[in-house]
Parts: structure tokens; C-alpha cells; sequence
């Protein structure tokens, strides 16, 4: 428990320093969204292509975890999608955001320092298969249906039009492109862009985290109760344990990997959430989830971890 703690314990005082911040004046509205966009434009970007790049994509193919998790997350996104839209009435870029919460991991920040705590070095490619489905799958439809709401009064042939110009232009979608192509291609970058690269990826994290504790000040809370529970139960519940159900029908031969499939799925929803919800007015509703999650995450991963280490497969780290 202590050792989950001190993991989860420096993101929420990122958060803090974020909200303290705001509330004291230091940085403005305006600089949160910048700081925002600076993330989702040049740091996410980099990290993707950092993940993509690391090793050749045929060192770590495992097909089976591919299509376990893959399915499963989609499951859970379609799920969410469409409790949202046709249950709750929301709008579809708002539906659209729902199911990426429920169904997309915060891997690289929360995920990935868990597991490698539980499995060591399997938790590196746990991490890269997870990234190939977030980033090629889940991210890029979410996206397109975000976008195809947010084309207003327009109709569905020039809808989607606009919305594959966007996507075109997305510089994470851009970034998931080069990183794949440059993956297949085993070509590694020269130091100085590598390292820079490196460096962006880098400051992902704690600018993102910044931002959503920003973000968090003067938040009103009323009517969000409704989306915090949906998210919250559908990433940290129903998505861990779609992806066990997965498993059950498409086994994995590595056990470990197993156990790093359910941990990853596990993680609360990726920390740059409210900043793609910056992009469709919907900020806030994705930062109280975000934080809700991200606490409640604590006792859920803590279970899950108490399940796993009952197996052979799941072992501490030397």
C-alpha cells in the first residue's frame, strides 16, 4: 500500500500546485489553456512518438493481448457511448469523451510504475502493446467522433469531411503516424532530435497535471455527479474487468503479461483527459472525473493487486 502511495502521492500534489496556483492569482485563465495546448500540441506528441520508437513493433507483437485488450476496450467505449448518448441525452463530442474515460488508461503515468513495481520488466511491454491500442484504436475513433460533434449545423457528407480535415491535422494523430512508420522502418532518430523528443515527452506529465488542477479552480461541482460516477465505475470497474473476461476467450501464454493486461486496465483515465476536453468545452466535467478517479483508483488497483498476487504469475520486482 505504501508503495502504491508514493507513487499516486506526487500527482495529486501536481494537481494542488495547479489549483493553489489559480486560486492565488500566479497564472491566469488563459496561461492554464496555453499550458494545455502546449501539451496536447508538442509534449503528448512526443511522448507517443518516444513509446512507438523505443523497440521494433515485431519484438513485442503478442496478437492474443492485442486483440484482448483492444476488444475489450472497445467494449467498454461503445458501452459508455452509449449509456451517454442515449441514456443521459448528451451531446456526441460529450458522448464521445465518455467512452474514451471509461475505456482509455492512464498508462505511462499511473499504469506503467504500478505494474513494473508488481511484474519488473514485463511491464515494459505490457506498456508498449497497451500504447499500440490506445493510440492507433481507441484515441483516434474517439477522437473522430469528438470532432464530427463539434461540427455544427453542417451536414453529414461536409461533417465528416471537416472532420477527417481536423483529424488530418491533429498533431496526435500526426505523431501516431510517424512514430508507427518510423517503428515498421526500425529507423532510429539522431541524437539531438531524440533527445529533444525525450525532453518533451518529459514535461507531458507534470504540465498536464498542472493543468488540471488550474482547471480545477472555481469548478462547480453541481450536476457532475452523474458523469463523475459513470466514468469512475466504467474505467476503474467494468474496463479491468472486461479485459479479464477477454483473456478468458483469448488467452495470453505469458501469465505475467496477463496479470499486466488487468493492471494497466486498471489505471484511472489518462492525465491529458481534461485538456482533450479543453477542446469541446467540457474541462471541467473531464477534471472532476479525472481527480475522482484518480483517488478512487487507489483502493481499486490496490484490490486487483491483492488478486494477482495470490498466482504464481504475479510476482513482487526483485
Amino acid at each position: 500500500m505504501l508503495q502504491i502511495l508514493s507513487i499516486t502521492a506526487p500527482i495529486f500534489v501536481l494537481i494542488a500546485i495547479g489549483f493553489i496556483s489559480s486560486r492565488a492569482g500566479m497564472v491566469s485563465r488563459e496561461q492554464i489553456a496555453g499550458m494545455g495546448k502546449f501539451v496536447i500540441s508538442l509534449a503528448l506528441p512526443a511522448l507517443v512518438i518516444k513509446a512507438l520508437t523505443e523497440r521494433p513493433l515485431h519484438q513485442v507483437f503478442d496478437r492474443n493481448y492485442l486483440l484482448a485488450y483492444g476488444l475489450a476496450s472497445l467494449a467498454v467505449f461503445w458501452l459508455g457511448f452509449a449509456f451517454s448518448r442515449w441514456v443521459r441525452k448528451d451531446s456526441l463530442s460529450g458522448s464521445a469523451l465518455s467512452g474514451l474515460g471509461m475505456s482509455m488508461s492512464n498508462s505511462g503515468f499511473i499504469g506503467y510504475p504500478i505494474v513494473a513495481m508488481v511484474l519488473g520488466p514485463t511491464a515494459a511491454v505490457g506498456l508498449a502493446l497497451g500504447m499500440m491500442v490506445e493510440n492507433l484504436l481507441m484515441l483516434p475513433m474517439a477522437l473522430a467522433l469528438a470532432e464530427a460533434g463539434d461540427q455544427r449545423g453542417a451536414g453529414v457528407g461536409r461533417a465528416l469531411l471537416g472532420t477527417f480535415k481536423r483529424l488530418a491535422r491533429n498533431p496526435i494523430i500526426i505523431a501516431i503516424s510517424l512514430g508507427l512508420l518510423l517503428s515498421l522502418l526500425e529507423i532510429r532518430l539522431p541524437a539531438v532530435p531524440r533527445k529533444a523528443i525525450e525532453m518533451l515527452a518529459m514535461a507531458s506529465a507534470p504540465v498536464a497535471l498542472f493543468v488540471i488542477g488550474g482547471n480545477l479552480d472555481g469548478l462547480k461541482v453541481g450536476g457532475l455527479f452523474a458523469d463523475v460516477a459513470q466514468l469512475s465505475i466504467g474505467k476503474l470497474l467494468l474496463h479491468p474487468l472486461a479485459v479479464l473476461l477477454c483473456l478468458l476467450v483469448l488467452p495470453v501464454q505469458d501469465p505475467a503479461l496477463r496479470v499486466a493486461a488487468v493492471l494497466f486496465a486498471s489505471a484511472p483515465m489518462m492525465s491529458i483527459y481534461p485538456i482533450i476536453g479543453q477542446r469541446y468545452g467540457l474541462e471541467g466535467r473531464c477534471a472532476a472525473a479525472l481527480v475522482a478517479s484518480t483517488v478512487l483508483s487507489f483502493l481499486s488497483i490496490s484490490v486487483f493487486i491483492g488478486g494477482c498476487t495470490d498466482g504464481s504469475a504475479c510476482h513482487p520486482r526483485p
